[in-house]
């Protein structure tokens, strides 16, 4: 039972930083009237919205999703963690 719980855990984690990634590449590549970006935008803005009011773009560059994914790492390496210890 732990197991699968930690293997969602990695692979919930993965996933939203390959879209943060997806998502920070498309924004120099791509329209944001895109339907993709679009879908992208609604669903990573809610997670980076937060993150923007305390950490405001540096000139053109916007390092919220940057932080985004150091803080899914950092909670995902913690969860595992404290899941292993339960086995």
């Amino acid at each position: 039972m732990i197991q699968v719980l930690i293997a969602i855990i990695n692979v919930t984690a993965d996933l939203l930083v390959l879209l943060l990634i997806v998502n920070a590449v498309m924004s120099f590549f791509v329209s944001p009237y895109h339907p993709v970006r679009q879908a992208l935008d609604r669903l990573l803005n809610p997670l980076l919205a937060p993150i923007r009011r305390i950490v405001p773009p540096v000139g053109m560059f916007d390092f919220s999703p940057l932080v985004l994914i150091i803080l899914v790492q950092v909670l995902s390496y913690i969860l595992v963690t404290f899941l292993n210890t339960l086995r």
